[in-house]
């Protein structure tokens, strides 16, 4: 257990320190001075940004053996300008209980998650414009893989459509529909040049697909529509579905996306699916 709980505060020191290295002081308001030997901010000036101390604060990326509160590292991840999953990974690595900050920082009314669950049988998820899973309901989670397994920082399915076999074998035109998605994204991302967040995506997809980094280069940019997609699901076989998208606020990119049949098997299928029990 010891070992564990060692690895976890090394690896949150580790993203800490990822995620500071990767802000530039013009990005929170400092005026750069003098010559830096590393890339991002200083660990003075996130301590100072986050109202902690600097010692204790490298401590914590040295990964040593000190107390951390919910509301200390909700400070530090302001103070870092993470996203949603990012504040989630961080919380997790922590062992801190961050269901009050998840529901803060994913604004979504507890009846969001009612009306998914009502929706079944059809799929149902609320993305938002980066493309990361917010909420779902259980047929969602067998549509493809059980999202309740992946971190939440992997969520996104732009990320999975490109890092899980299971999601390449599932979507049937997958090199269109991928590219389809890029495009959003580029779009998408006019609006967030100066989140990190939104940089570090497509570093990570870069890193991880070739067939991504050929896709980004090509510069094109679409926008969200409803249309048909081909779903081939490993219980229950191909599903012709028609993928719908409603907006949850008149400018926010924040969306829940409904899979309803576009023939009677398709109907039938998924209602054969959400019977399916998986323990």
């Amino acid at each position: 257990m010891a070992d564990v709980e060692l690895l976890r505060r090394q690896e949150l020191g580790t993203f800490l320190r990822s995620r500071r290295e990767r802000i530039s002081p013009q990005q929170v308001g400092l005026i750069a001075s003098g010559r830096r030997r590393t890339p991002g901010l200083r660990r003075e000036e996130l301590a100072q940004m986050a109202g902690v101390g600097v010692t204790w604060y490298t401590w914590l990326e040295q990964g040593r053996d000190i107390n951390v509160s919910g509301q200390v590292l909700e400070a530090i991840c302001r103070a870092l300008l993470l996203d949603a999953s990012e504040r989630a990974h961080v919380m997790n690595l922590a062992g801190v209980d961050d269901h009050e900050i998840t529901r803060e920082c994913r604004a979504l009314s507890p009846s969001v998650q009612v009306m998914l669950d009502q929706l079944s049988p059809f799929p149902a998820s609320v993305a938002n414009a980066r493309f990361d899973l917010l909420a779902f309901n259980d047929v969602y989670c067998r549509l493809i893989t059980d999202l309740r397994e992946i971190p939440p920082e992997d969520r996104n399915t732009l990320w999975l459509g490109f890092t899980d076999p299971a999601w390449r074998r599932a979507l049937v035109d997958w090199e269109e529909g991928m590219g389809r998605m890029v495009a959003q994204y580029r779009l998408n991302m006019a609006d967030h040049v100066g989140e990190p967040s939104w940089k570090d995506l497509v570093r990570r997809l870069s890193e991880a697909s070739p067939e991504f980094v050929d896709m980004w280069s090509r510069r094109d940019v679409q926008g969200v529509e409803n249309r048909a997609k081909l779903l081939m699901n490993s219980h229950v076989g191909l599903l012709r579905l028609d993928h719908t998208s409603y907006w949850i606020g008149p400018r926010s990119g924040t969306r829940v996306v409904v899979y309803t049949p576009l023939d009677e098997e398709a109907r039938r299928r998924l209602e054969k699916l959400a019977l399916i029990d998986f323990g």
